[in-house]
């Protein structure tokens, strides 16, 4: 069971107040998550015993697969709501917490670095939802992702991440892909259909 915000009407207010809008996308259990963490219990040797950063980790799905799998795991988001009950998601799940960090992303400053050269891999799960994303996340993941390293990004077919995808393939990066069609935890999401493509987005050593 993946604990979840008590009053959701709460955070819809609190985005309103924001400056920047931050909506709470992090508090719903995305079919993208869903599918990126069924794709690492199939494949552990994707985390297992690496350096990993999540980008975004909401409530806290692939971080509990990453972490029974054996990744040595950094999980951000903006919300630090978001980053408790991933927490407490982790521990309850996986028996243990990754390491956070409250840092958004589109403006992450000096807070986020490629510590030691960048991650070997770096995980997102449904992250591109406006298009002001793509451009801040293109030149976050040259800046986080090590050379010769991957980035792992599930998205369900958003204009965004087209252009995103679109944008990276002209640097350079590597993309091998894969469609998920669930079935997923809600229902709702079922009956639409969604088909969750998963990437494996290779950056090119120097």
């Amino acid at each position: 069971m993946i604990s979840r915000p008590v009053d959701y009407d709460r955070l819809i207010d609190a985005a309103a107040a924001d400056p920047e809008q931050n909506l709470p996308y992090w508090a719903e259990l995305w079919p993208s998550g869903v599918a990126l963490a069924a794709k690492i219990a199939r494949n552990p040797e994707i985390v297992k015993g690496r350096r990993v950063l999540e980008l975004g980790c909401g409530l806290g799905v692939t971080a509990i697969a990453a972490l029974r799998d054996g990744a040595d795991l950094l999980v951000t988001d903006y919300a630090r709501e978001a980053l408790a009950l991933c927490s407490l998601n982790a521990l309850d799940q996986a028996g243990r917490q990754p390491r956070t960090l409250c840092v958004n992303w589109r403006e992450p400053g000096a807070t986020l670095h490629a510590s030691e050269g960048g991650f070997p891999v770096v995980l997102a799960a449904d992250i591109l939802y406006e298009s002001r994303d793509v451009e801040p996340l293109l030149a976050l993941v040259e800046r986080v992702v090590a050379p010769g390293g991957e980035l792992w990004l599930a998205e369900p077919g958003r204009p965004p991440a087209g252009r995103f995808l679109e944008s990276i393939g002209a640097r350079g990066w590597i993309d091998e892909s894969e469609e998920c069609r669930g079935p997923w935890p809600d229902m709702e999401d079922n009956r639409k259909g969604i088909v969750v493509t998963i990437h494996r987005l290779r950056r090119r050593l120097p």
